[in-house]
């Protein structure tokens, strides 16, 4: 019998995948989509609504008008702040500027007087209520610049309010 060339049996390669890569790059997206997704939140400000207060007796819930600080946005970049009541000012009206100098630091003394002022009465803590009046004139970027600077003052208490007296429309008119 010859010699017949045996069937050559070809030899059956083990086949891996190398999934190494795959899980770095799985991790490195899940990690991506986690912070991109914590990045996302929309960062709020406390804003009090002003109810509570301590019943329906028309003196309990006055305010006291030795804390309260308004504050009038007008155009050109305009503030016009006075301390206490329009018709009876603690302070007298006047203009400030956005500043460091300006409103910074007329929210900042206030603030301090105001905390002094209700140590005085009982009520530690209890700092300025700062009125913000932004006119139709005024632009929305002196609204969140006046935010930005009651939360640097590290005011708690203030509010937006779009309504004016009439006196208020006459010292606007003359300014």
């Amino acid at each position: 019998m010859k010699n017949l060339p045996q069937k050559v049996r070809s030899k059956k390669l083990i086949s891996k995948v190398d999934l190494t890569a795959m899980v770095s790059i799985s991790f490195l997206l899940i990690i991506f989509f986690m912070v991109v997704g914590e990045l996302s939140k929309p960062k709020l400000m406390e804003l009090y609504s002003g109810r509570g207060g301590c019943g329906p007796e028309p003196e309990c819930n006055k305010p006291d008008e030795n804390i309260v600080l308004t504050l009038l946005l007008d155009k050109n970049d305009k503030i016009i702040t006075y301390h206490g009541l329009l018709a009876f000012p603690i302070q007298a009206p006047k203009e400030v500027n956005y500043q460091k100098n300006g409103i910074r630091k007329e929210l900042i003394e206030k603030n301090k007087m105001v905390l002094e002022y209700s140590a005085r009465l009982g009520k530690p803590g209890r700092g300025v209520t700062v009125i913000i009046k932004p006119t139709e004139k005024s632009n929305y970027g002196n609204l969140v610049d006046i935010l930005d600077e009651i939360k640097i003052a590290n005011i708690t208490s203030y509010a937006i309010v779009p309504q004016f007296t009439p006196e208020e429309s006459k010292l606007l008119a003359s300014n």
